[in-house]
């Protein structure tokens, strides 16, 4: 079975190696592997360390981004991707690699399009999550799951693994920024996907600084929600027609 990780970053020289070093140890047991960084413009020496170590490892590849902002990013990642499934990781080190064996082996044994880890649920652990962000998180995404009349709980979440074919059906992505981790699994839900939701494990980043703002954010993050609502509604016309 293969899998492409696709790790989006922008200013991470401080977290590149370390996240190499912990995905790495999954090359051994996945037959076919690659990580793709998305440069978005980094200001730092990012690009130099991806560089360096996409030239190393041929299992590392390293593009940059052709229009600033995380959703392009990630789209970049999924059509450059040339493996069976695709999870986004974060270069922060708060997404937990065996979380990603689990995703892997969930999502290759079974005939699921998606899984969808949630840090909310019975056996799931985050640490040092900032209390502020929390409760907006649990507000928002409480509200998300009621609107939509959804079993989960945990769409902002960025760290889930899907069939690159069927992320290609989700395409172009509308969202600019972190928006991009709320339309995707709207998308997968509200389009009938297969999907299966796991407790996961998340911890706040112990170096750099991130890159979410909050005040920023708020405005895209329902455009998104808008345009999904709007979607749904086309959806279920076409569906009675």
């Amino acid at each position: 079975m293969t899998l492409s990780v696709i790790v989006p970053v922008y200013n991470e020289k401080d977290n590149i190696i370390s996240t190499i070093k912990n995905l790495q140890k999954l090359k051994l047991k996945i037959k076919k592997f690659e990580i793709i960084f998305i440069d978005d413009f980094s200001n730092d020496n990012t690009r130099y360390f991806l560089k360096k170590y996409s030239k190393k490892y041929s299992f590392i590849k390293f593009y940059k981004n052709k229009k600033k902002g995380l959703g392009s990013a990630v789209e970049t990642g999924i059509k450059k991707s040339k493996n069976k499934f695709v999870t986004i990781f974060m270069c922060d080190s708060s997404d937990s690699t065996n979380d990603l064996q689990k995703y892997y082996k969930i999502i290759s044994l079974n005939k699921y399009d998606a899984v969808l880890g949630s840090r909310f649920i019975k056996k799931s652990k985050i640490k040092n999550y900032p209390v502020f962000k929390f409760f907006l998180n649990r507000l928002f995404n409480n509200f998300v799951k009621i609107i939509f009349f959804s079993n989960y709980n945990d769409f902002t979440n960025a760290f889930k693994i899907y069939k690159k074919s069927v992320l290609k059906e989700l395409l172009p992505i509308v969202s600019e920024n972190f928006n991009v981790f709320l339309e995707i699994p709207l998308k997968i839900i509200l389009r009938k996907y297969t999907y299966k939701i796991i407790p996961i494990s998340w911890q706040n980043r112990k170096v750099g600084k991130s890159n979410f703002k909050i005040k920023e954010l708020s405005s895209m993050y329902f455009f998104t929600l808008f345009y999904c609502l709007i979607e749904r509604i086309l959806l279920n016309k076409k569906k009675f027609k």
